[in-house]
């Protein structure tokens, strides 16, 4: 399994952006797929964001318009950025990997709190 380490949260006023970076063990064109997931208290984990080797991008309906994922190949890094945050965005926020064998890697998660 690849190491995958979030960072970039933290305590964002309603209407504020964040930039989310997962830095991953190896090189990121080793994934089929790479992925932004949050679980908000008491609820189940969800998919924000993905996106393909290819570069096509996959958005959570609620989310679409104000987050957009990217990468960096030469930083094998996955970025999140989310503009326009709501308090209901409040989670922790994960980072996915899956390679072409199907191994699916986790990152440890990263606190977004959004509150005035």
């Amino acid at each position: 399994q690849a190491q995958l380490v979030e960072s970039g949260g933290g305590l964002v006023q309603p209407g504020g952006s964040l930039r989310l970076s997962c830095a991953a063990s190896g090189s990121i064109f080793s994934f089929y797929t790479m992925g932004w997931f949050r679980q908000a208290p008491g609820k189940q984990r969800e998919l924000v964001a993905r996106i393909f080797n290819g570069g096509r991008t996959k958005y959570a309906d609620s989310v679409k318009g104000r987050f957009t994922i990217s990468r960096d190949s030469a930083k094998n890094t996955l970025y999140l950025r989310m503009n326009s945050l709501r308090r209901k965005s409040t989670a922790v926020y994960y980072c996915e990997a899956v390679d072409y064998s199907g191994v699916t890697s986790w990152g440890r998660g990263a606190q977004v709190t959004v509150s005035s």
